[in-house]
């Protein structure tokens, strides 16, 4: 291999470096929202995977049904954790795609 294809992929690296480094930036502003129980538990987590808020129907408070709460809440939770695995997935996915395409990263 010639110095300048080692240029190259030195240079290829660096910019999947910078894009991946941007992407994780980008993830802490990224909310995913999900819902159980027809809209009585709701889920917001990060694209970092953090829990951010977690909502629940007064009206179901109010019943006392404790179990029913833990239920709905977690499974709000584990719900827009999978939607937020998925986005970041698709994300780097789209990332991958356009580094292993010749020239990709040129100019930004």
């Amino acid at each position: 291999m010639s110095t300048p294809d080692m240029n190259e992929m030195l240079k290829q690296a660096q910019r999947v470096q910078q894009k991946m480094a941007d992407l994780q930036r980008e993830l802490v502003h990224r909310r995913y929202e999900a819902t159980s129980g027809g809209g009585m538990a709701t889920a917001v987590v990060s694209g970092q995977l953090r829990v951010l808020e977690l909502r629940v129907e007064p009206s179901l408070i109010e019943g006392g049904d404790r179990e029913m709460i833990q239920d709905l809440a977690a499974s709000a939770v584990n719900a827009a954790l999978e939607k937020a695995q998925a986005g970041v997935q698709q994300e780097l996915q789209q990332l991958q795609g356009a580094m292993m395409q010749p020239g990709a990263g040129d100019g930004g």
